[in-house]
């Protein structure tokens, strides 16, 4: 994965909490570190978010997106 966001920060993923249009996406990027992020829920499923999986946290001016690796 290639962006040019330079604020990228590899975690597991804690928590989704699923909504009709957004998600909420909890990452933990150390122990007791999390970075919270709301992502739509149609991005949720096309990354294949899942709880324990590993996902990117991508901070870019006030934004959080979140990548996972192909």
């Amino acid at each position: 994965m290639k962006l040019s966001a330079r604020n990228q920060f590899k975690g597991k993923i804690q928590s989704i909490t699923h909504g009709a249009i957004n998600s909420e996406v909890v990452i933990e990027l150390a122990p007791g570190v999390n970075i919270t992020a709301q992502v739509t829920t149609s991005s949720v499923h096309g990354l294949g978010l899942k709880e324990g999986g590993s996902a990117y946290a991508v901070v870019k001016a006030d934004s959080v997106m979140v990548g996972v690796d192909d």
